[in-house]
């Protein structure tokens, strides 16, 4: 059976995206969004390298199964994520006002927030939660997961997740620079906010059968309503500590998938599993 490895996967990844990030602060605005793509692009083709490059037939067939395996998305978890993202939102507004934010943010914002080289903002938003989501879930989650439960896999994952961005802070343009601009209390809680968002995110996945369309769906919902929403930056602060109330109500609600450790070493063996009942119920 194949054995993740999580440490490398890592590495190449930070390596290669970092290298194309990091020149991406000094370089001509003309070219900035080049090297943000190649970067961008860097989790999703690491992993369907290793995979696709593994010899492990079973890696291959469960990321087949993870993209195409229409049986796995949940539909009804799928609508429960993205009206809980609505309803953090509205109740991180709602308790913004005690802290002297207008009511004028339960409205949508013409644009966006930043833009690249004159790229559309829109398109670098479904781009990364494609992209990303092809990457984090098509190889980067199950890699820790295999290892531990999905609690401390979230927490791992989070951290590594949040780091991930860090070159975004310097290059001019992208909304992760505006915010340092008017803030570092605003990065600090930008990487924070990751960490709970991290929790809700694993909840998608395994309840959706680890379903990377699934995910993908509820990554841009979040992009999306945090770039259209008319929050202020105070109000994203107030957003975190409710994003945790919510991760903390998930993790309770759902102690069994998060702390059960049935799964680690045999994450390939049970999706085979699952995949012949449900090729034997239909048969």
């Amino acid at each position: 059976m194949y054995k993740y490895k999580p440490i490398r996967f890592y590495l190449i990844v930070f390596s290669l995206t970092w290298a194309f990030w990091i020149p991406a602060a000094f370089v001509p605005e003309e070219y900035r969004m080049l090297l943000m793509l190649l970067g961008l692009f860097v989790p999703a083709v690491t992993a369907m390298t290793t995979v696709l490059t593994s010899k492990s037939d079973a890696l291959k067939a469960d990321l087949k199964a993870k993209l195409v395996g229409a049986f796995r998305v949940k539909p009804f978890v799928v609508i429960i994520a993205v009206v809980s993202f609505f309803a953090i939102i509205a109740a991180s507004i709602l308790l913004s006002t005690f802290a002297g934010q207008t009511w004028r943010q339960f409205s949508f914002v013409a644009g966006f927030s930043f833009s690249i080289g004159g790229s559309s903002a829109l398109l670098t938003i479904v781009l990364a939660a494609l992209l990303e989501e092809l990457g984090w879930r098509g190889y980067a989650e199950d890699a820790i997961a295999s290892y531990h439960n999905w609690f401390t896999e979230s927490l791992i994952f989070g951290l590594v997740w949040a780091a991930w961005h860090m070159p975004l802070f310097f290059i001019e343009g992208t909304y992760h620079y505006n915010i340092l601009q008017q803030s570092p209390l605003y990065m600090v809680n930008f990487f924070v906010s990751i960490m709970p968002l991290g929790f809700i995110v694993t909840w998608v996945y395994v309840k959706n059968e680890r379903s990377i369309f699934a995910c993908m769906i509820f990554h841009f919902f979040v992009n999306l309503l945090q770039e259209k929403v008319a929050m202020t930056q105070i109000t994203k602060c107030v957003e975190t500590l409710v994003l945790f109330a919510v991760a903390a109500i998930v993790i309770i609600a759902n102690r069994e998938m998060f702390f059960e450790k049935r799964h680690i070493g045999r994450l390939l063996e049970d999706a085979h599993l699952k995949k012949g009942r449900i090729v034997n119920e239909k048969g």
